[in-house]
């Protein structure tokens, strides 16, 4: 879940991205800013590696990741409600038991 130490450092409005999940074609990141009033964290949706929206503001980090891990599992519970459900099993019919 977090960032290649080789890829170039992403920031946006201030909050530098430290970590990220790709589900399908979405991406989430955590972007963490200090400020003069201590360390803030945000979680955003991103499109395109520059596009930044819907955020989420937390003041401690553990709240931030929890809420990208659940912006993760929520876009895989829409990918898996998008798809079409599988067809349901038929039952199987038991044989009597040989005497």
């Amino acid at each position: 879940m977090s960032g290649d130490p080789m890829m170039e450092q992403r920031t946006n409005e201030g909050y530098v991205i430290t970590d990220s999940v790709h589900i399908g074609n979405a991406e989430f990141v955590v972007g963490k800013n200090e400020t003069q009033y201590g360390t803030m964290y945000v979680t955003w949706r991103c499109a395109n590696g520059t596009d930044y929206y819907w955020g989420h503001y937390f003041n401690d980090l553990f709240s931030a990741q929890k809420d990208l891990v659940a912006r993760a599992q929520e876009e895989i519970q829409y990918l898996e409600l998008k798809n079409e459900a599988p067809e349901p099993q038929k039952p199987v019919k038991k044989r009597e038991r040989e005497r």
